[in-house]
This record gives C-alpha cells, structure tokens and sequence, in this order.
C-alpha cells in the first residue's frame, strides 16, 4: 500500500476501536437504542453535508434505495443495537475483540454466496483458530454472570450480521458512489432506531452528562460518517479483502483504551482470546489479493 492508504488505513482502524471506549461510556447515563439513535443521527447529517459539498448525484429511484434500506438495518441498526446493549455487561475491551471475528463470519458466508470468494484450508484454520480465541474469550464468564455471558453473545451475533450485510453490500451496491453507500444505510436506520427510543426506551432520556454527549458526537460524526466514508475509500484504492484487515487494530486499541481510560482488568483469558483471534485473521487472510477484489 501507499503511503497515504497506511495513514487512512490506520485513522480508520483507530477511529472504530476507540468506538467501543465511547459506547462504554455514553451507555452509563442512556439506553441502548437511544444511544445508536442519536449516533446514526449524528452520522447521517455528516454524510450529507459532505455529500452537498461534493454534489453527489443521489440515486432517485426506489430500486436503488432498496440494498441501502435493507443495509441501514443489517448493517448498521441491529449491530449497532447489539454492541452498545452488550457493553452495558462487558468491558469495551471484549467487545472490541470479539467484534474482530466479523472476516471470520464473512469467510464462511462469502463461501456459499459469492463464486469469487470460496474456502480454503488456511481460512478454515483461521476459523477455528478464531473460534477458540472466542471460547477463551468467554470462559472466565461461563458459569458467572449470565448478563455478561449474553452480552459477549451479543456482540458475536452483531458481527454475524455485520458479515452477513458486507456480502450482500458487495453483490447489491456496486454501481453506487462510495459516499452513498456509506450515507444511504444511515437513512433506514436513523428512522428505524428513532422510532424505537421514542416507543421502547419510556421515559426517552436526553443525555445531560457533558461527556455523553462527546460520545455520541465520537460515534455519529466520527464512527459513522467519517469512518464510513474512509472505509469505502480503502475498498476502492486498495480492495476489500486488505481494507477488512482493518480489525486486527481493533483487540490492541480496544484493550488498551480499555485498561487505560475505564480502568478494565487485563486477564489471561483477555489476552489469550486477543492473540487468538488476531492471529487467526492473519493465518486466514495469508495471501490477500494483490489487487483490488
């Protein structure tokens, strides 16, 4: 990669661990669903500034919103839900691990529905390498707390989701701009998820705590928008398959923001469960194209 694809690669890659210091935080004052309202918001309203800027040409069809209607609540409402109602149990430290097995998930989806993109014996290993990072991961919980236990199995199933939504992003949305494919999610989800803090989460809370506030600005206009916007990039420069490998930052980031700003307990499940799952991405992507996918 260029120079400037390692500066983007690595703005992404800390952007998105630091999302999970600020999901911890903004969830000890509000609701889960408040929480991802507010940050699809946040980051919807960056998204089309940036898209005014640039006079992106919006698609004006209902066919073409579809894939993005379908990917507002796959790709970002429902796993966003699942993180953020996850951490309100777990460290941000597990779940920024455990939200690193999404490439895993996608190796297997991928396999049954793209012709392109099928298993081999170095993605099977990373898979089961990958898996026992994550039975690790959740062995000191099991037989404890049930509330972590789940937690930790909501952020697994987000990343199912998150794995799930990429293939279907790739076989549906590929006539599209990258700043559409990034804004055009957030559409459906913001709708979605604000009906949902007005109805579910009763009283709905304005957050009050200056910090909360941060948080979500962090994870709307940041984690989102932006982050989005840089992500569709690095699938254009340098493609897909390297652009995902943007999670091996993730358990480091994560970890140490973790220990660092919350006070988070390192443990030996802790760091086996990272080593696993980050070299398990490694054994799993060993020969990553060398062009774009």
């Amino acid at each position: 990669m260029k120079p400037k694809h390692w500066f983007v690669f690595i703005l992404l890659g800390a952007i998105w661990s630091s999302s999970f210091l600020w999901i911890k935080i903004a969830v000890q004052e509000i609701g889960p669903i408040t929480l991802v309202a507010f940050r699809v918001l946040f980051g919807l309203l960056f998204s089309l500034v940036v898209i005014l800027i640039r006079r992106t040409k919006i698609p004006r069809d209902f066919k073409s919103w579809v894939p993005f209607l379908i990917l507002g609540i796959s790709n970002v409402a429902i796993p966003f839900f699942l993180i953020s109602w996850g951490e309100q149990a777990i460290d941000s430290g597990v779940a920024a691990i455990l939200d690193a097995t999404v490439p895993l998930f996608t190796i297997v989806v991928a396999h049954y529905l793209l012709h392109d993109d099928k298993m081999t014996w170095p993605k099977v290993i990373g898979l089961l390498m990958g898996f026992a990072g994550v039975i690790v991961l959740m062995s000191k919980d099991i037989g404890g707390s049930p509330g972590s236990v789940f937690g930790q199995i909501a952020v697994v199933v987000a990343s199912m989701f998150y794995a799930g939504s990429s293939v279907y992003a790739r076989k549906s949305t590929q006539e599209a701009s990258g700043l559409i494919r990034g804004a055009g999610p957030l559409v459906s989800s913001t709708a979605v998820m604000w009906v949902a803090a007005l109805t579910v989460e009763q009283p709905f809370k304005i957050p009050q705590i200056p910090i909360t506030w941060i948080a979500l600005l962090w994870l709307g206009v940041l984690g989102s928008g932006f982050a989005f916007i840089l992500n569709y990039y690095l699938i254009h420069e340098i493609g897909p398959t390297r652009t995902t490998m943007v999670t091996y930052i993730f358990p480091l980031g994560g970890v140490i923001l973790g220990v660092l700003f919350l006070n988070e307990q390192l443990s030996w499940q802790l760091l086996a469960g990272a080593v696993l799952i980050v070299a398990s991405l490694a054994v799993a992507n060993r020969n990553p194209q060398k062009t774009n996918d």
